[in-house]
């Protein structure tokens, strides 16, 4: 009885779990690439941290990339929620000031048309509240 058999090679697509074991390979490959994409893009959103602190998290990011990745989103994973969170507030903050800028109606606008709408019997004195209420939030 041979203990060692040889196996013919079938090429790339050959086995099944050849397959299986190349997504798994490209799965993780992709999820760390995500990983270090989003702690390069903290690092400089973070306004606290000093250049310098950047350049060493930069550098141990390349020569030691899993280990500094793992001990970046342990270290400062909850700052980079929070530092995420103010940068969407800021930018809704700023689309919907473009919005307002763009559209040109001011609150005052808004409100005499409302007005006009209730004076023609077009809406009902609980709609035009409604409306002036929104166009002073």
């Amino acid at each position: 009885m041979r203990f060692f058999e040889t196996v013919e090679y079938q090429g790339f697509w050959g086995s099944f779990w050849d397959l299986i074991w190349w997504f798994l390979w490209l799965f993780v490959f992709f999820a760390y690439l995500m990983a270090l994409f989003a702690i390069i893009g903290d690092l400089f959103r973070d306004r606290k941290l000093s250049g310098g602190w950047k350049a060493v998290w930069i550098f141990f990011l390349i020569f030691f990339p899993i280990i500094t990745a793992l001990v970046y989103l342990i270290a400062r994973g909850g700052g980079m929620a929070e530092r995420g969170a103010a940068q969407a507030q800021q930018y809704k903050a700023a689309q919907d000031d473009y919005i307002k800028s763009v559209a040109g109606t001011s609150p005052t606008d808004e409100i005499a048309k409302a007005k006009s709408l209730l004076d023609a019997g077009t809406i009902t004195q609980a709609e035009y509240d409604q409306l002036k209420a929104k166009a002073l939030a």
